[in-house]
């Protein structure tokens, strides 16, 4: 049992850390300035929604796309150990990170689906650390991974939903500083999944 409560703890920190909801709101609010309230809510249902439904798909059918691919576990890690790292370096570096975020967007563009959902919530980082959590997996961890990650999709969400509140709450220098841990976190994720690679190899 302590076994399972400290994988759900390392895999609600993995994915608080890569999908930063803190951090994101203002992204959001950016986004949205031009839209009413119904609007802005409706974006953050869809949005968040659309990063569940692809994330526990990933979650669901990793193994069987290593599978049909032939990608082996430790070239997965290594892979995306490096992608994953990069995405913390890049924060740590207070920018905005390529993988994750694209320069303009419209509203009228359906920003819920992109560059909301994708890449900004269920980006290329999110879909690598959530596969790195069931490559060798049993049922229940599986589980344990998309019940957290749907708790961190709800909190983004809420998140969303308050993003006025929470800006004005918390600041934009503490929400600065935020971001800068949660990439120090993220490029040590990235660095442990590149080791674990590494050792499964020579091992």
């Amino acid at each position: 049992m302590q076994h399972l409560l400290a994988f759900a703890l390392t895999v609600f920190t993995g994915f608080f850390a890569i999908m930063n909801p803190i951090a994101n709101t203002p992204i959001f609010l950016g986004l949205v300035q031009d839209a009413d309230e119904e609007t802005r809510k409706q974006i953050s249902r869809t949005a968040t929604f659309t990063a569940f439904v692809i994330v526990a798909t990933f979650i669901i059918l990793g193994r069987y796309l290593f599978e049909l691919f032939g990608i082996t576990i430790p070239a997965f890690k290594i892979t995306g150990g490096i992608l994953v790292f990069f995405v913390g370096f890049e924060m740590l570096q207070s920018k905005k990170s390529t993988v994750h975020h694209q320069n303009q967007v419209n509203v009228e563009e359906g920003i819920a689906i992109s560059p909301l959902a994708i890449p900004i919530l269920a980006g290329p980082g999110t879909i690598v650390t959530a596969m790195n959590f069931v490559t060798d997996a049993d049922y229940v961890r599986t589980a344990i991974v998309i019940v957290i990650f749907g708790v961190m999709v709800l909190l983004t969400y809420l998140a969303f939903s308050l993003s006025e509140y929470v800006v004005k709450w918390i600041g934009s220098n503490k929400i600065i500083v935020i971001g800068k841990l949660m990439g120090l976190i993220i490029a040590i994720i990235g660095t442990n999944m590149v080791i674990d690679g590494i050792r499964i190899v020579v091992h």
